[in-house]
Formats: structure tokens, sequence, C-alpha cells
């Protein structure tokens, strides 16, 4: 089961982005390797929606973090020896063995650089497999979450042939005849075995990288529960990318699942509801969160809201934009699957009649869902005045506290409905009536 969200969504929690600074791929890719960078796209773009499988990713990255280990391998001899494995020479050790000679005449001959790519190559992945075998013996010490794989790689490189291969001194010259049989037997017997051993070394990159991110950031690991239990928990829950974020308490069930959020302008609602999506989808990755603690039921998918824009290509207005954004969530949350979905400012585009009744009707028809949870803002309070009836809508507010004539936040959620009204205050504060009256 794949866990459904979009591009809009994605987008506007800004999870994705190589070179995106501020994203929160980018918060994390420390790793060193390319195939330690593949991994970390695969697991960003594929986040799991098994309970089991999120917390025993979640384990192995929790022992590295503990374990405080460093990537010990040489990326340059990585990079050479993933040259040499992939420039196979077919089955045939004879002609494996005729070719060697060819390369090494060639080389002496003119500027054929075959030989000694061949040389260097088998000499990258002698350094790398000495480098790989004590990482493991460590590892193995460690009882890491791995050790049966651990002992499957042990296992492999005490075969005779390859601990024969390991002694070998690199610093001396290699006869044709060994770099040859040494060739045949990489490439050709344990080609597969080489693959899942690189493998195995770019996803201790990953790891390392990852838990190196969460032990400098402070974060902590997520608790994924049964689908059925329907909770969203967490303590000191901030946005990762932002630097002395302030922590807030998320509680979320079948019982109370709608979160209806108010609060002024610039007061942390976007950010709040940001740090919400981030989290459950890092958690869902299996991946460290900025929380102190994080328990949640496994959902199958997530959607927001927060940034929707016109479209002039579809001849969409802000608000018909919007309205098009919330009956795509409408058929999502219909569909039944569990989802979390998260609407900042709805029908901001229209007038405030239409808006507050827009936004009272939808929140309304969504709180039926109780398979899903919503989270809701708005400008507009008096709609939370007509939905104190419904019995499952949490009102939380962000507030702001008056520093004399300045509005100051201090982004620390809080129960209730806010009464915060400074519009005209900001407005007069930065003294545009004065400007245009000049």
């Amino acid at each position: 089961m794949n866990f459904n969200t979009d591009k809009q969504t994605v987008d506007e929690l800004n999870l994705l982005g190589k070179f995106r600074q501020g994203s929160v791929y980018h918060l994390f890719n420390e790793v060193k390797t390319r195939g330690g960078e593949q991994l970390l796209d695969q697991m960003f773009r594929n986040p799991l929606t098994d309970a089991e499988s999120i917390n025993q990713r979640s384990s192995v990255f929790h022992f590295f973090q503990q374990s405080n280990l460093s990537f010990s391998f040489d990326v340059q001899q990585l990079n050479i020896m993933r040259e040499y494995l992939d420039a196979g020479t077919g089955k045939n050790a004879f002609a494996i063995m005729c070719n060697m000679f060819l390369h090494k005449m060639l080389s002496k001959l003119t500027r054929d650089g075959r030989y000694r790519k061949s040389v260097q190559g088998l000499q990258a992945t002698i350094v790398t497999l000495n480098r790989c075998h004590g990482m493991l013996e460590l590892l193995q010490k460690l009882q890491s979450p791995l050790n049966e794989r651990i002992s499957q790689l042990l296992t492999l490189l005490s075969d005779k042939q390859l601990e024969k291969l390991r002694t070998t001194n690199i610093y001396a010259e290699i006869p044709v005849t060994t770099l040859a049989h040494y060739d045949h037997l990489l490439k050709s017997r344990f080609h597969t075995e080489m693959e899942e051993l690189l493998q195995f070394i770019f996803e201790l990159d990953l790891y390392i990288a990852v838990s190196n991110v969460a032990r400098k950031n402070g974060f902590t690991y997520a608790k994924a529960l049964l689908p059925e239990k329907n909770i969203l928990k967490a303590s000191g829950l901030c946005h990762p990318c932002i630097d002395k974020a302030v922590g807030n308490d998320i509680m979320m069930s079948e019982r109370l699942n709608v979160i209806f959020l108010t609060g002024a302008n610039m007061a942390g609602k976007s950010t709040l509801m940001k740090s919400i999506g981030i989290g459950i989808y890092l958690a869902h990755m299996g991946f460290p969160v900025a929380a102190a603690t994080f328990e949640f039921s496994v959902r199958e998918g997530m959607y927001s809201s927060i940034n929707v824009s016109d479209n002039i290509g579809l001849g969409y207005s802000h608000f018909y934009a919007e309205v098009v954004r919330v009956k795509q969530s409408a058929d999502a949350a219909a569909s039944g699957k569990r989802l979390l979905l998260m609407f900042d400012e709805l029908f901001k585009g229209t007038n405030v009649k239409d808006a507050y009744d827009g936004t009272l009707a939808v929140t309304e028809a969504f709180s039926e869902y109780r398979d899903c949870l919503f989270i809701v803002s708005t400008h507009i309070i008096e709609v939370g005045e007509a939905l104190k009836g419904t019995e499952n809508i949490r009102f939380s507010y962000m507030p702001t506290v008056m520093d004399g004539a300045r509005p100051k936040y201090t982004y620390i959620l809080e129960e209730g409905i806010t009464e915060d009204r400074q519009g005209m205050l900001i407005i007069r504060n930065e003294g545009i009536l004065e400007m245009l009256k000049s």
C-alpha cells in the first residue's frame, strides 16, 4: 500500500528538493555517497504504511544515533570499486586472462589505461572489503538491529578466496594471472554478493548521516501505532528547518479528530500546520522527527491546502482554486482512506459572508469522517462559535500578546478560540494611513 499525497502537499511542506535551501530533504542530505543519496531519495518518495516496518526502520536509525559511528569508507575508493565492478568482462576465465595480458602489453606500448584501471579497481575493492569487514565486526559486537544481515555478510567475507584477496598487499605489484583470477572471481562468481555488499555500505552511509542530523538537532523517533487507533499525539513538536523553533503539544484521536485553529496573521498557524504535516511524513518514513515525543496511527495519505494560488493556465481564480482543492480533499476523504487533511484559511479568496458559510459547512461535513484527522484554520472566529456544538472538534489558537501598541507572538498553542483582532492595529503601526494622507 502506498502513502497517498500529491505535488501540492509536497511543495507546500517543502519536503523535496536536493538543492532547495530550507527543504526537509536538504536538511537530511548529509550522505557522502551517490548510492546513499539514491536511497535517501527513494525513502523520501516512498513513505511506509506498515507500523511494524516503520518502527523497525526507526530502531535502526536510533541504534546508529546512540552508537555515534562515523562513515569510515573512502568515497573515492568506493567510486573506483563501483566502476571496476560495472566494467564486466564476461564469465570466461581464459578470455579474461588473455585480455589482461593484452591490456598490460598495450599499456607499455601506448597510452592505453585499461590495465591500470583494472589494477586500481582491484586495489580499491581490497581496501573497501577490509574496511567493510572491520565495520561488520564492530556492528556485530554492538548488537545492532541488523545482526542477521551482518552475520550473512561476515560469512561471505570469510570465504577462503575472499579472505585471501583481502590479505593481498596492494602496494606490491600484482601478477597478471592473479589480477585476472580475481577479476573473474569478483565479476562472475561473486557478482551478486558484491552488489549486496555495496548496497549495505550505501545503507550505512544513509543510517549514519540521518542519525547524525537527529543527534545534532535533538530529534527523536516516532512510535507507529495500528491505523485503527486513529491517534496523533506529540509533545514539543516543531518545524525541523526553523532554528530555535517553538515546540507545541498536539493531541488528536477518533473522539477529537478535528482541530479548529484560530489566531492572528503571523501568529504561527501555517507554521504549526506545516510542522504537523512534516512530522507525519517523516514519521511514516521511519525518520527522526522534530519533537520530544511522537506517537501516531499509520495514515494512508496526507493532503494540505496551505498556499493555494490561482491558475492562469486553467483560468482559475484564487477562490475557485481553493474550491477545487477542497473538492479533491473531499474525494480523498470519501474514499474511506485514513488521511490527514489540513486547510489553512479556507476560502480566503472570497467575501467574508461566503467564507464564513463555506468554512462552517465544510468543517462540519469533514468532521463526520471519524477515520480521518483534520486541521482547519481561519481568521473568521465566528465560525468557531457556530461549531461549539460539534463534539469531536478541539478548539485551539495561537495567541497574540500586546507589548504596548505592538503585537508579539508566543507561537505556543492554547485551548479555545482567539479573540485577537489586530489587523487595523498593525496597519496603523506601519503608518500607512498617515502616509496616504500626507
